[in-house]
């Protein structure tokens, strides 16, 4: 598989490196400037290190999220002493919390609670996958919208097949994971959808490394309002290393700041309307409500820059052949 070329092991052991290196310096060294000073070659290697991966838009992309946005971000609280990082962890436990997109729940070794990864999910959303692998062969004949529908349903389904996955290796190594999605279409309101069903781990990231010092200073709204700006300009790096492609158009950070500013908005009138006395709207409306939103802004402003110049053809061409490589696995199997 061409996107296999790049070596994903040998970027893995560098980068993981990097993080033993991370834990020994701040072992040494106390939070604030000092440790921060020698975390610095940490976060601009970081920053460099999906580049490395030059055939694959896909993998480009995965490896951005995992180490220029979560694990920067990770080396950076654990400059300051705070996060989830610690160098007091058990090394495995302190790699895989740096250099994957989980969160510990609580005690290493705790086992309780039923298993990260369900089975029948995870063929759901393996089956839904090959279908819109399928219907991306149909992509000339299709309206614009639906494609783009098509592209948010697969991100999903994509996100939330690898990161249980990925916690479910860490349960298997005696480490219990927070779940990094909960039935986001089920949410009853954007800061529902946002801070607790919706991409958990970037959420448990933002909390102490911008809510949380914002909020401190300059009271909740403002808080909410710099996450959502700092969201805004993660992706926007994403799209970069995605699409390889300079400068950004700020589409991205301007979807951000519309559903920042939501949040705000609705958080005051949810609270007027509790003072009023009057019933909340019924869930189900609630609901409508918000995917009908959510989709319509994501058309409108957030996967435009995403998919524009030619990329993506390129993202369907390497998912049509993540698709065949896997069909002749398959085939082989069975005819063994």
């Amino acid at each position: 598989m061409e996107l296999l070329q790049d070596s994903i092991p040998k970027v893995y052991a560098v980068v993981a490196a990097a993080a033993l290196y991370a834990r020994a310096s701040s072992s040494l060294l106390r939070p604030g400037l000092p440790r921060l000073v020698a975390l610095l070659p940490v976060l601009a290697f970081l920053a460099a290190a999906p580049l490395a991966f030059t055939s694959s838009a896909s993998v480009r992309g995965t490896a951005a999220f995992f180490f220029a946005w979560l694990c920067m971000f990770k080396v950076g609280l654990l400059a300051a002493g705070r996060g989830p990082l610690d160098p007091a962890l058990p090394l495995l436990t302190f790699l895989f919390t740096a250099l994957l997109p989980v969160k510990l729940r609580g005690a290493v070794g705790a086992s309780k609670g039923k298993a990260p990864v369900s089975i029948v999910s995870c063929a759901v959303k393996v089956a839904v996958i090959a279908a819109i692998l399928r219907l991306y062969q149909f992509r000339d004949r299709l309206h614009l919208y639906v494609r783009l529908a098509l592209y948010g349903v697969h991100m999903y389904c994509f996100l939330d097949l690898l990161l249980p996955c990925i916690a479910a290796v860490g349960g298997a190594l005696g480490m219990e994971m927070e779940p990094q999605f909960d039935r986001p279409y089920l949410a009853s309101s954007l800061r529902d959808f946002w801070g607790r069903r919706w991409n958990l781990m970037v959420s448990a990231i933002l909390r102490p490394s911008v809510y949380e010092p914002v909020r401190a200073h300059a009271g909740v709204a403002a808080g909410v309002l710099a996450s959502f700006a700092v969201s805004g300009l993660m992706h926007e790096a994403m799209i970069f290393y995605f699409t390889l492609q300079w400068p950004p158009t700020g589409e991205t950070s301007a979807f951000f700041l519309l559903h920042g500013a939501c949040c705000v908005a609705e958080g005051w009138c949810a609270r007027r309307w509790t003072a009023w006395g009057w019933p909340s709207p019924p869930r189900a409306v609630a609901t409508v409500m918000v995917v009908v939103f959510v989709t319509t802004t994501s058309f409108w402003l957030f996967f435009p820059p995403l998919f524009s110049g030619g990329i993506e053809e390129k993202i369907q061409e390497e998912w049509a052949a993540v698709g065949a490589f896997f069909l002749d696995a398959a085939t082989k199997i069975g005819c063994m």
